[in-house]
């Protein structure tokens, strides 16, 4: 499946309403996601759908029928889309192995270390008996 095409990072009540979608289990409905949103924001039912709806356009969220409304769920992990915001911000620089140099030495020891065992393992390969 091509990756969802981004012009902008997501607006406030897009990036809350795909952190809903994220944390979820399951595909939620407007009504689900609406409840969730509830006490620390309120906003009504038709601006969810809206939120919603404009998502799916752009190809952030799927959506499968349940009877008359929409479930919805999102098209690439929370890691995935970090992945991919990571790569767009790397493709902007004209010296990427500048930029990289100084994201390894600005972050933290645990963020390089899992950073270094992903680049051994992703230089090793896939291990026998796994899926790719």
């Amino acid at each position: 499946m091509p990756s969802p095409r981004r012009s902008r990072p997501f607006g406030d009540l897009e990036a809350t309403v795909m952190d809903q979608l994220w944390n979820a289990e399951r595909p939620l409905l407007v009504r689900d996601v609406v409840d969730l949103l509830h006490p620390q924001r309120a906003p009504a039912y038709t601006t969810v759908m809206t939120v919603l709806d404009n998502l799916h356009r752009k190809g952030w969220v799927r959506r499968s029928r349940d009877g008359r409304a929409w479930r919805y769920e999102p098209a690439l992990s929370r890691q995935s889309y970090t992945a991919m915001l990571m790569r767009e911000a790397l493709a902007i620089s004209d010296d990427r192995a500048g930029v990289l140099a100084r994201f390894v030495e600005e972050i933290d020891p645990e963020d390089a270390a899992a950073l270094a065992a992903a680049l051994r393992e992703a230089a090793e390969g896939p291990h026998p008996g796994t899926a790719s």
